[in-house]
């Protein structure tokens, strides 16, 4: 369980990031060249460089070269993964933590 709450915590912390989030929602409508991304925002290429890297590292984002120009797209998988990580989190079940004594 440790796991799932490192990497759900690591998702969450990407996009806590009002900029990454708005990114995501960019995505959502399908992958988009980091030119693109770069003209929706008062940033240098640099700053953006360091968002993506962070959305990919959580992997909620991936990534293709095709010559010079670098376009993302969401993980639609890893996304659909997370939903359902926190759906089931906050779902009373038998086997719920808040059943454990503390160790």
């Amino acid at each position: 369980m440790e796991k799932i709450y490192t990497e759900t915590s690591k998702m969450l912390k990407a996009v806590s990031d009002p900029k990454r989030l708005r990114i995501v929602d960019m995505l959502s409508c399908g992958e988009l060249c980091a030119c693109v991304i770069l003209e929706s925002f008062h940033i240098t290429q640099p700053t953006l460089s360091h968002d993506m890297k962070v959305l990919a590292e959580a992997g909620l984002v991936l990534s293709r070269r095709e010559g010079k120009n670098i376009y993302y797209s969401l993980n639609l998988p890893a996304l659909e993964q997370l939903l359902s990580t926190l759906g089931t989190m906050i779902r009373p079940k038998d086997d719920c933590i808040c059943h454990r004594r503390a160790e």
